[in-house]
Order: C-alpha cells, then sequence, then structure tokens
C-alpha cells in the first residue's frame, strides 16, 4: 500500500488538470448508506423495492410513500449524527483551492462536497438541497424539507407538491451538468476515480471521455475499469486521499 500511495502522491505532484469522479463509497465513509453494499439499502426490506420507490412513477402515484422511505432514508430525519465532509470531500475542496483539481463529478446528492469547500461540482443524480414546486416551480432548502410536517411537502405559496430535485428512476440526467462534466473530464490531464463500482449508467459512461495521462482508481471492489487504470488502489478513499500531501 505504501508504494501504492506514493505513486499516486507522484500522479498528484505532476498533474495540472486533476478531475475526481465518484460515487456512493465517498459518502458512506461520512455515514450515508448506499444502495448495493450487503447493509445497502437494496438490501432492506420495506414495503415496496427502493428502486420502486425513488421511480418517477411511484413518485407520481404514491408520494406519500415515496416521502416515508426518502425522509427515513435520504434526509436521515431523526438520525443520530447529521453527515459532515469526510477526509475525502476536504481533500478534493483543498486541491481545487491550490489550483490542482478543476472539478469534482459527482453520483452522490448529499451536498456534501460542497460543504467541504468545492466550487466546481457537476452533480449528475442532482441534489437534496434544491427541492421545488411541481406546480408554480417555487423553490425550497432543504431546511424547509426537513421541517415540513405534511405527509407530502406542500408549496406555501400554491399548494403544490414538492419534488426533490434529484435524478429518480426513468428520468434522464439534466444534459447541462452532463455538458459540463464532460467538458472537464475530456480536458483533465488525471483522472481519479473514487468510491464506485462503476455500474450506474450512464453516468459510468462519462470516463470514456478521458484521453488524459494518467486513470487512478480508489475503491474497496474491483471495478470493470481496473485493466485500464494506471493506479488502482483497493482501500477507503478517504484514508487515501487524506494522506496526499497539497502544494500548488
Amino acid at each position: 500500500m505504501g508504494n501504492e500511495k506514493e505513486k499516486l502522491q507522484e500522479i498528484i505532484d505532476r498533474a495540472k488538470r486533476i478531475v475526481f469522479f465518484g460515487g456512493a463509497g465517498v459518502s458512506t465513509e461520512s455515514g450515508i448508506p448506499d444502495f448495493r453494499s450487503v447493509d445497502g439499502l437494496y438490501n432492506q426490506k420495506y414495503d415496496y423495492p427502493p428502486e420502486t420507490i425513488l421511480s418517477h412513477t411511484f413518485f407520481m402515484r404514491k408520494p406519500e410513500e415515496f416521502y416515508k422511505f426518502y425522509r427515513d432514508k435520504i434526509l436521515m430525519i431523526g438520525s443520530d449524527k447529521e453527515p459532515k465532509p469526510n477526509k475525502a470531500h476536504l481533500k478534493l475542496a483543498e486541491l481545487e483551492k491550490k489550483g490542482k483539481l478543476t472539478a469534482v463529478v459527482t453520483q452522490n446528492i448529499d451536498g456534501l462536497h460542497q460543504a467541504a469547500g468545492s466550487k466546481t461540482v457537476y452533480e449528475l443524480h442532482g441534489s437534496i438541497l434544491r427541492n421545488y414546486c411541481m406546480s408554480c416551480h417555487k423553490s425550497f432548502d432543504l431546511d424547509y424539507m426537513k421541517e415540513s410536517k405534511d405527509p407530502v411537502p406542500k408549496c406555501d405559496k400554491c399548494g403544490g407538491i414538492i419534488k426533490p430535485d434529484v435524478v429518480l428512476y426513468e428520468e434522464g440526467l439534466d444534459q447541462d451538468t452532463i455538458s459540463g462534466a464532460i467538458d472537464a473530464i475530456s480536458h483533465a490531464d488525471v483522472l481519479i476515480i473514487g468510491g464506485t463500482s462503476l455500474v450506474v449508467y450512464p453516468a459510468a459512461g462519462l470516463v470514456d471521455y478521458f484521453k488524459g495521462n494518467a486513470l487512478v482508481l480508489i475503491n474497496k471492489g474491483a471495478t470493470s475499469r481496473d485493466r485500464e487504470a494506471d493506479l488502482c488502489i483497493a482501500d477507503s478513499i478517504g484514508e487515501v486521499l487524506g494522506d496526499i500531501t497539497v502544494s500548488s
């Protein structure tokens, strides 16, 4: 592991335009459950499968059931600990501040990269921090959603149903976000992929746009891209990035 971390440090030291592409494994180290691990949401028992609950059709047909799950497992209302940025989030923000990292492309919806200080973040699947009325399009923040006592949060202007600005199953990704992510990845000289098994498409397909010098994979489990990588590290993303020294 020592040699792998040394090699990563060398790659980062030489890099001028790093892009980080991250998945659920970045957030699990902040206490947020993922979907596909043994303890993930897909392996827990509900009246409906999580992938069904988190679909556009289900949201439209059974919004009250959707919000029961969403408040409990996504917003984590009532949780003992509020998720905070971990070592990975903080190090990426530091790399950006020093001019080494140009963008974070994330599949996560928790806003922890921004909480850590990252400025250029492409949220492929949206964010729980943004919410809007489906009738009048008024915007609402996360606090409004957490404080709402209605089974289905309603707009205080027109009474319409509020929808989280997250990409549900059956919904397409935002094209402006996709374009920005593609531009960042295609101009990067180093792409660091962390905390993702690269099985969720179309997000995982964005990696194909990378044509730079070094592809780095940091994930506890194997991925479909391991053979293509210049460096693979099977370890905690927070521990690995946390040990990196950042120089301008």
